[in-house]
């Protein structure tokens, strides 16, 4: 199966428009803001519970963007408005939450990190379950090696851990959270297609509202401020959310979903970069070699079909 059959056919001739002439740019950005979330929470989780440092960059990017969203949202009908909150509730909520409280509750970091970042192989799994359709030999290929790629990069940083077995569901569910939320923004009716602003805002406000309870049962809602707090919610909110999401939800309205889900393979390895930076770690020979597996498995995943094989292909599937 073709990689351009992860998404609908409403989707797949915006690929040549304007937009896409700079989309290479904005999936390098993509990675680079994705990968700075998880230095974002390790910084932000010494001055504050995670939950809480999620509520406040939800709520700092909704009130940003609501001069930008809020007639958007006014003109939107009560069913779109109500899909975007449902993604949002996935991609944000669900899979912040998986992840984070699955260290709280004793997963390994480097365990948690990984499930997430199996990210594509989750949304292809998905996508045989609802769609029927079995990708093809170069996607399998591309995702294994995208797979061993960060397992690689993360080896030296996985552990078992001690934590209860039901734990380890945690980040699963989480990953899998964003990888069905995908599915659902990818195949949304043109009808109920909001501006970019908008449907960050709605995903946002709706996410703040959720984390609420979560974060109060904790902490109060109203901490200390100090600076790292401050610095914390701010990186979260404007690098990993409103970056990082963004540009997620625009590649997705671009391309397709495995290839948008695919590129954060790479993710691990810049992760480890920022954190190089930031924190004076050092980087090892078994990461370099994580990043160049699964740079190799996305390029399987990314590139076009050689165009003999495609019409090929199409003339078999016509018989």
């Amino acid at each position: 199966m073709p990689l351009s059959e992860f998404r609908p056919p409403s989707c797949r001739d915006k690929v040549g428009d304007k937009a896409a002439v700079w989309l290479p740019a904005a999936e390098v950005l993509l990675i680079v803001a994705w990968s700075s979330g998880f230095v974002g929470i390790r910084f932000a989780a010494d001055y504050a519970p995670v939950l809480l440092v999620a509520f406040w960059r939800c709520v700092v990017v909704a009130l940003l963007l609501m001069p930008f969203s809020l007639r958007a949202i006014r003109r939107s009908s009560s069913q779109s408005v109500a899909a975007h909150a449902g993604i949002g509730l996935l991609a944000m909520t669900g899979y912040l939450t998986g992840v984070s409280k699955g260290i709280e509750y004793g997963v390994p970091t480097g365990l948690a990190a990984l499930i997430a970042d199996l990210l594509p192989l989750g949304t292809a799994l998905l996508n045989m379950l609802f769609l029927r359709r079995l990708p093809d030999g170069r996607v399998w290929l591309g995702l294994a090696l995208g797979s061993l790629g960060v397992i690689l990069a993360t080896g030296g940083a996985i552990s078992w851990g001690s934590a209860p077995l039901w734990s380890y569901l945690l980040p699963l569910a989480g990953m899998l959270s964003l990888a069905l939320a995908t599915l659902w923004q990818q195949r949304l009716p043109q009808a109920q297609a909001v501006s970019l602003p908008a449907r960050l805002g709605i995903q946002s406000a709706i996410s703040a509202l959720a984390f609420a309870p979560l974060a109060g049962a904790e902490s109060p809602l109203l901490p200390t401020m100090t600076t790292g707090l401050v610095i914390g919610v701010l990186w979260t909110a404007l690098l990993a959310t409103l970056a990082g999401y963004g540009l997620y939800w625009f590649c997705l309205r671009h391309t397709s979903a495995l290839r948008v889900t695919s590129l954060l393979f790479l993710s691990p390895f810049v992760t480890f970069c920022w954190a190089w930076l930031m924190f004076d770690e050092p980087l090892s020979w078994p990461m370099l070699l994580g990043a160049a597996t699964a740079g190799s498995g996305l390029w399987l995943l990314i590139r076009p079909p050689m165009r003999g094989r495609t019409e090929r292909a199409e003339m078999n599937n016509g018989r």
